[in-house]
């Protein structure tokens, strides 16, 4: 069954907050929600699908039902890390299509900053089966993504440079959020400048760590079409996993090969056809590899490609124009803001740094887990007409 055109975004809403001591993330998704919703011209009552991960723990759905006072015919709490809300966007078209729920809602909340204990981002990732033949070594989040980065310079000649300019178009983009954690330009030379934390990663290749939280309204195209807002349709969404695959396990090879190239064929589009991307930027090295395996550019010349600026928003390909993880936030799982934002920038609200080029299709892709060992992918394509 295609779910082409079947399903919309209708209303989102991104939080604000970076720093929010006083408030649970409970607090937080329900605001969020509630705002979510008003975008859309709809109420909580409206509500009969939910899609949330991270919440709660092991009852979480139940517990945010009850603290939200819904009693949804559907939920899904499918969580493969921080492009868990990507896939859930394909979840809920999917849902949506098949009769089973009319108005999803997708949310999600952290607050790694204000809570006790931390983000945790350099730890491990710990309590699978897998974990271990690999924590013995000290294996962490950031050394898997540094191993991937050296050796996708070993095998094409990647620069730091060129990873740099990554960090660099997306803090351009954050100074003009008002919201965005940092926004003080960068140059490549502060990049290159900034402590090394697992080489060849520097600081500011790095995700920021923030609290916050966002939510996201589909349903129908027939009902999309007499809300508030524009819709923003679903065109193709895919999905694709990497993991140790009994020692052979080729780093370069990722799961957005298999996201993308599935998000492709059920939309009937090709990279061509694509106006702008949101592309989740844990560190500088998973964005030039997405774009690789999303086909903007070859294998391997992805330091060529977001060379010169061509991410920026007033350019021919714009990225992450709200200044993605690298610099307005990251509260442990990005993919959420992904969809708000590229659901803003085809309704033409991306405020100062809207893009330049007229938008009819964004790429919405991200992954979760880690590139040096284990990690899943989403990817979803949307469009205004």
């Amino acid at each position: 069954m295609s779910l082409k055109k079947k399903a919309a975004i209708v209303g989102v809403y991104e939080h604000p907050t970076r720093f929010a001591p006083s408030k649970t993330s409970y607090q937080l998704i329900a605001e969020s929600a509630r705002a979510a919703l008003a975008d859309a011209g709809l109420t909580i009552k409206d509500v009969d699908g939910m899609f949330n991960a991270g919440a709660g723990g092991i009852l979480g759905s139940l517990a945010l039902a009850d603290y939200l006072n819904i009693n949804p015919s559907y939920t899904d709490t499918t969580n493969f890390g921080g492009s868990s809300f990507v896939g859930h966007a394909g979840h809920a078209a999917a849902a949506i299509a098949a009769g089973l729920c009319n108005v999803a809602l997708i949310t999600y909340s952290a607050t790694p900053v204000s809570a006790p204990g931390g983000a945790g981002l350099v730890g491990t990732m710990g309590g699978d089966p897998s974990s271990e033949f690999e924590l013995p070594y000290g294996v962490t989040i950031i050394n898997g993504y540094a191993m991937t980065a050296r050796l996708h310079m070993h095998k094409y000649g990647t620069t730091a440079e060129q990873l740099a300019e990554i960090a660099v178009t997306m803090r351009m983009h954050a100074s003009m959020n008002p919201h965005a954690k940092y926004r003080d330009p960068i140059t490549v030379e502060d990049v290159l400048k900034s402590r090394v934390i697992s080489s060849p990663l520097h600081l500011l290749d790095c995700c920021v760590v923030s609290d916050g939280a966002g939510a996201v309204v589909m349903t129908t195209a027939e009902r999309a079409r007499d809300l508030r807002k524009k819709p923003v349709y679903v065109l193709g969404s895919g999905e694709g996993m990497r993991h140790g695959a009994a020692g052979k396990r080729d780093l370069l090879d990722i799961a957005t090969n298999d996201s993308g190239r599935l998000a492709y064929e059920r939309a009937g589009l090709t990279p061509k056809d694509i106006d702008m991307a949101m592309i989740y930027d844990s560190f500088t090295i998973t964005v030039m590899m997405q774009l690789e395996a999303l086909g903007f550019c070859k294998h391997g010349e992805g330091g060529a490609f977001v060379s010169g600026g061509r991410l920026r928003y007033d350019r021919e390909f714009p990225i992450n124009t709200d200044g993605g993880g690298l610099s307005s936030n990251h509260p442990g799982m990005r993919g959420i803001f992904l969809l708000i934002e590229s659901t803003r920038q085809l309704r033409g609200e991306g405020g100062p740094s809207q893009a330049k080029k007229p938008l009819t299709t964004a790429m919405v892709s991200g992954i979760g887990g880690n590139l040096g060992y284990r990690h899943a992918a989403a990817s979803l394509i949307i469009s205004n007409q």
